[in-house]
């Protein structure tokens, strides 16, 4: 049987990147959650964490927070139901979603208001591209998760939320002086600085797959990890790059910013994928959130 305050130790240093900060949250000093984190790995036999800057888990650490994580949705969803909480102090509810930065800067928090003013939930958006928030669901660290991968993992359930597209644009002046002849060609793309997200961010490889049958190299690149200032980046003519419908179209009718390839686009599928548990709190998020989404992205 895990000693859960134990677990509790271990899952705090990784939540909030430190055992200082573990220790504030828990109301408790440095050395007993370095204490009680080292207890844990004495009894399970096994490094837990990786004494990094912040501390990663390793994986028998990303299972026991998952297990914890998981165990302490259940606990706090019975709680509600059995109503052992004083009137006129009801818990809120915490819940970590992985989320990508272009859904979260359009269409996610448009659909996620009205429950989050109904329901006394609490959200730990954590932000990455994607390709990449399975991971984040698979690590055990998010209970959910926005992401373009179709199959879900063991013990998770998946919903198809709809379709994001994305095209590329560039500020008349930029589309003038770096393709003259009007379209994407990769001898131009060459040359032309774009504007990518980070270093993760693989949808224009996409298009010019479809385009070009290659990704051209160099790709002279600048790196705009911000939604709403990656739209700016391009209007103001430092580059080029992808956008998505639902980010482009104000910027696109007010003509800040040129299609650098009519007619081409790159559909990115997205799917909600959550922990496959009878947690109600969950499930209203899931059920709000998918009929949301399909209301907002191409189907």
């Amino acid at each position: 049987m895990f000693d859960y305050k134990l677990i509790e130790a271990l899952a705090a240093v990784l939540q909030e990147g430190g055992f200082d900060r573990a220790a504030k949250a828990l109301h408790l000093t440095q050395s007993a959650i370095s204490q009680r984190v080292k207890l844990l790995e004495e009894q399970t036999g096994q490094i837990l964490l990786a004494r990094t800057t912040p501390p990663q888990p390793t994986p028998a650490g990303q299972k026991l927070l998952k297990h914890y994580l998981q165990i302490k949705r259940l606990e706090d969803d019975l709680r509600d139901e059995i109503g052992n909480q004083t009137k006129g102090e009801e818990a809120f509810t915490t819940i970590a979603v992985g989320i990508n930065a272009d859904s979260l800067a359009t269409w996610f928090l448009e659909a996620i208001l009205p429950l989050l003013r109904e329901e006394r939930f609490l959200l730990d958006i954590r932000v990455d591209d994607q390709d990449q928030t399975h991971r984040m669901l698979r690590d055990g660290e998010v209970m959910a998760c926005v992401s373009t991968q179709p199959q879900p993992m063991q013990g998770c359930a998946t919903t198809r939320l709809g379709c994001m597209r994305y095209r590329a644009f560039a500020a008349p002046e930029f589309a003038a002086r770096w393709f003259p002849n009007g379209l994407i060609d990769a001898e131009a793309c060459r040359r032309a600085p774009i504007v990518l997200f980070n270093r993760k961010d693989e949808v224009h490889c996409k298009l010019f797959q479809h385009m070009l049958g290659e990704t051209p190299s160099p790709l002279p690149s600048h790196y705009a990890p911000s939604s709403e200032k990656f739209v700016d980046c391009i209007a103001a003519g430092i580059g080029y790059g992808m956008l998505p419908d639902q980010q482009s179209q104000d910027t696109l009718l007010e003509g800040r910013i040129v299609d650098l390839a009519p007619g081409h686009s790159v559909p990115v599928q997205l799917y909600w994928h959550c922990w496959n548990l009878d947690a109600p709190s969950l499930n209203r998020l899931t059920c709000h959130l998918t009929r949301e989404a399909r209301l907002r992205l191409a189907q």
